[in-house]
């Protein structure tokens, strides 16, 4: 637990306290422990703002409180959730598998923890109030030494080594430094740690060229331990400066620094720098004079060279591919001759274990070098690249956990968890970002949502470098990430050496009590990665927290009988473990927040209800293609996303809800695949806060979808007759709709929509052979979708859509060709046609090569499959 998990206990605290309409939690037992969650709620937020908001000295001591005061308040969750539990499990009718689930709730231990915890705190801010308070510097400011361990030599060899395949990133980087642009420039080399930043810059800086055109050039090593002096020093050292520096102060070094190149041109180098406070720091240094002078920076992180220069150019460095890859194995192993031919099998099956990371590559070649003629040694290799990787402490991990360990707290938790998962893993954004909320690693701020926040705290890993794109969303969102399998396996390393959760990985018997130790306690997470389970883990212990079966595959026991071991699951994810029914005794696991689940009923039982403190519930199923949803659901107040998905290849039945008569409205943000058989209006009822919707309509009289004043992303498919106009709301930003078969003149109703930035046409979603967007201006669209469509003519001008960036055209069989001035648009980035005929390829390559004669080379088209006649 982080100090977002206590705001959510906190939140769950106050709905016990305050909640008198909710009959799950409005019973006798817990409406007389009351005042005991009363005065625990108080004494956590007092704690909170005495340790986390209000401003303190950051010294150690403080930092062991707030470590001991989280401790403390995870026992005391543990203590209110076993008595929720028992609770919950005898209102039931059913008996406490444990004496740990006492009738009666005592927080006398916890409180006398928190008491101690305030004195302590007085006695340390009485000492600090009478203590002087030293002047505060930059190198206070900054984080804390990391240094490599005794082998920094080694470390640096390492890096120095990858020198490969870089020819084409330098002559970029050069072109730009060179270039005729007076003002001083900045431009910068990102990308993951031993992907070949440093190399990279020091290839330019070596360059004949650029020592000859700039008068001065300077490289100074920032790190994570900023030292303004020596940064000072070394630029006065690299001018050839015959001072005596000893002597001089910061001031007059500063000075110094600022003379020697106020009438130079300059390159400044400025490697491994790790946050934007020390370039803040810097930038005073670097005089403009007009005169063509260029700072490079190198760093991990995007955002500090974002900040750095916001209109700079960011080189964003990436990982090799299987050539280049081979290149330097070969290169570092037989140094220039030749390799034999039977290492290229095993060979490129190392290059494919290290995938492009030169970093890794450069680490296994120096074992390789060791028996370079052995074949049977490279077989070897290539089946444990990964523990060879990995094993080498003093290098490949030592480098690579230099950005975990300048990790921020808040984002320390959310990568840890990332390492559970198996190998080669790929997250879907929303599902992970709805995992780490229910997890409580999420901290809110202000008027964001926790999902909010949450993406941004991937962008942040992102931007460290630390996570990898997989897909991109049609408005520019991440819709995928991944890990690279050496940042993958630096995290599982972490998270077991910090006990912060446990992975199994080998088909074996085994009870979870033997790995299991107190020092795990209160919070355990699993992840089950392997393919076979013969038994699922007995539990002795009630410390297990979340459960996750990583894998497809047949599961020979029967988990619902083993729920009475998981009564405080907060993490529930059963979507690879086969059901034929929705299990029995699931409602007695109170606290689960989420829960993903694959079974073939029909319906929901009335029971699930129970679960209050669910927020997201994600259902797949492979023999029915209508869920019925009980109305009782309403009692589910924490309820957020409730999502329906084909679960794997082969089922081709698409889910969808039917929800009974909903009691009273709920506070429900997502929801999937839900069919409106009465119309927008009795839906708008029930969830009046509906962010994202995914629905069916059938013939109704009304399709006022303007009710839903929340609403910003609709994915509409109509089946039946629309007797009226369908309406939206404007605070919708993402629209899919097909089969509603449309006119073309109600398209001045999406047209008229000021925040619509993606528009997905699909098949029969409007009728007629001819779209005219004349009168159409779309201001804010940046995706446009046309599939399926049966139009022929498409007549566009450019102002028509000012801001859009991606155009698609799949599977239009009659249409004839893409609108030439679609090309005038300034924004336009990308056009991709699919399955359409030849002529309409032709257009849009006659529009690129329009482009190109007026000298814009940004527009990128992909034509594919056009091989239908014309």
């Amino acid at each position: 637990m982080a100090y977002a998990g206590v705001q959510m206990f906190m939140d769950k605290l106050n709905q016990l306290i305050n909640c008198n309409d909710n009959p799950l939690i409005n019973i006798h037992s817990i409406i007389y422990a009351r005042p005991q969650f009363q005065i625990l709620y108080e004494e956590l937020g007092s704690m909170i703002q005495t340790l986390f908001i209000d401003q303190h000295q950051d010294l150690q001591k403080l930092t062991d409180l707030k470590k001991r005061f989280i401790y403390a308040a995870e026992e005391a969750e543990y203590n209110v959730d076993l008595f929720l539990s028992g609770v919950h499990i005898r209102n039931n009718g059913h008996f406490p598998t444990s004496e740990d689930f006492k009738r009666s709730l005592n927080l006398d231990d916890v409180m006398t923890s928190f008491k101690s915890l305030q004195v302590e705190f007085m006695s340390l801010n009485k000492k600090i109030d009478s203590s002087p308070r030293p002047k505060r510097t930059v190198n206070q400011s900054a984080p804390a030494p990391i240094s490599f361990s005794g082998n920094s030599q080694r470390s640096k060899k390492l890096l120095d080594e990858i020198f490969v395949a870089l020819d084409r990133d330098a002559e970029l980087i050069i072109k730009r430094l060179v270039e005729y642009r007076k003002k001083v420039d900045v431009v910068s080399i990102v990308g993951m740690g031993g992907i070949g930043k440093t190399t990279l810059a020091t290839k330019v800086f070596n360059d004949a060229y650029v020592k000859y055109h700039f008068d001065v050039i300077a490289w100074v090593t920032v790190s994570q331990t900023y030292d303004k002096r020596a940064v000072l020093t070394r630029i006065l050292k690299s001018n050839h400066a015959q001072l005596d520096l000893v002597k001089a102060s910061d001031c007059q070094l500063h000075e110094l620094v600022h003379r020697h190149l106020i009438d130079q041109r300059y390159l400044i180098v400025i490697d491994d720098i790790w946050d934007k406070e020390t370039w803040d720091n810097l930038k005073s240094l670097f005089p403009g004079r007009n005169n063509g002078s260029r700072i490079l920076l190198t760093s991990r992180i995007t955002e500090v060279a974002k900040h750095a220069s916001s209109d700079g150019f960011i080189h964003h460095l990436r990982y090799l591919n299987k050539d280049q890859s081979w290149q330097l194995l070969c290169q570092k192993v037989f140094q220039g001759d030749e390799c034999p031919e039977w290492s290229i099998k095993p060979g490129m099956r190392i290059v494919e274990h290290c995938h492009g990371l030169p970093l890794a590559l450069v680490v296994i070649a120096g074992v390789l070098a060791k028996h370079s003629w052995s074949e049977k040694f490279w077989v070897e290799i290539a089946d444990r690249v990964d523990s060879y990787i990995v094993g080498d402490q003093d290098g490949c991990v030592e480098i690579l956990a230099l950005s975990y360990n300048h990790l921020p707290l808040h984002l320390r938790e959310c990568f840890l968890y990332l390492g559970g998962f198996h190998e080669d893993y790929k997250f879907q954004v929303k599902i992970l970002i709805r995992l780490w909320v229910a997890e409580g690693f999420i901290q809110q701020t202000g008027n964001q949502s926790l999902e909010d926040i949450a993406e941004g705290y991937l962008m942040d890993l992102i931007d460290r470098n630390l996570v990898i794109v997989d897909r991109w969303k049609s408005n520019g969102a991440v819709k995928a990430c991944k890990m690279h399998d050496l940042v993958r396996e630096l995290c599982w390393k972490k998270a077991k050496e910090e006990r912060f959760s446990l992975t199994i990985e080998h088909p074996m018997l085994f009870h979870l009590y033997d790995v299991i130790t107190p020092s795990y306690k209160p919070t355990v997470r699993v992840f089950m990665n392997t393919k076979y389970i013969p038994v699922i883990p007995c539990l002795s212990t009630q410390n297990l927290r979340s459960l996750f079966f990583g894998y497809f595959t047949l599961y020979s026991d029967d988990i619902a009988r083993y729920f009475r071991f998981f009564m405080l699951l907060r993490v529930l994810d059963l979507e690879t473990y086969k059901l034929d029914e929705f299990p029995k005794g699931m409602e007695l696991l109170v606290h689960l927040r989420y829960l993903r689940i694959c079974h073939s009923s029909k319906k929901f039982p009335s029971s699930i209800c129970y679960l209050w403190n669910l927020q997201t519930l994600i259902y797949f199923t492979k023999d029915s293609d209508t869920v019925v949803i009980p109305g009782n659901i309403s009692d589910m107040v924490n309820l957020r996303h409730l999502c329906s998905y084909r679960p794997f290849p082969g089922f081709r039945v698409k889910t969808s809800f039917y929800l009974q008569s909903i009691e009273k409205p709920m506070n429900l943000q997502a929801i999937s695949n839900v069919e409106l058989g009465d119309g927008v209006d009795n839906f708008q009822k029930c969830f009046p806060y509906i962010k994202e919707l995914t629905c069916t309509t059938y013939s109704v009289e009304q399709n006022d979808f303007k009710s839903l004043t929340y609403l910003e992303k609709l994915d509409l498919t109509c089946r039946g007759e629309i007797k009226n106009p369908i309406t939206f709301p404007t605070t919708l930003k993402r629209l899919t709709i097909r089969g509603c078969d449309l006119p073309w003149s109600d398209m001045s109703i999406i047209q008229s929509l000021p925040n619509l930035q993606v528009l997905k046409l699909g098949r029969i979603s409007f009728s007629g052979t001819c779209w005219n967007t004349a009168e159409h201006v779309f201001p804010q669209l940046k995706f446009l979708r046309l599939e399926g469509l049966n139009i022929k003519l498409w007549e566009a001008y450019s102002r028509s859509f000012p801001c859009l960036k991606h155009l698609e055209v799949i599977r239009c069989y009659n249409l004839e060709e893409i609108p030439l001035e679609i090309g005038d648009i300034p924004t336009l980035e990308l056009i991709i046609i699919n399955k359409c005929r030849q002529c309409v390829g032709e257009s849009v390559r006659r529009i690129q090569e329009g482009q190109r004669d007026l000298g814009n080379y940004d527009l990128k088209i992909n034509v594919l499959d056009d091989t239908r006649n014309s």
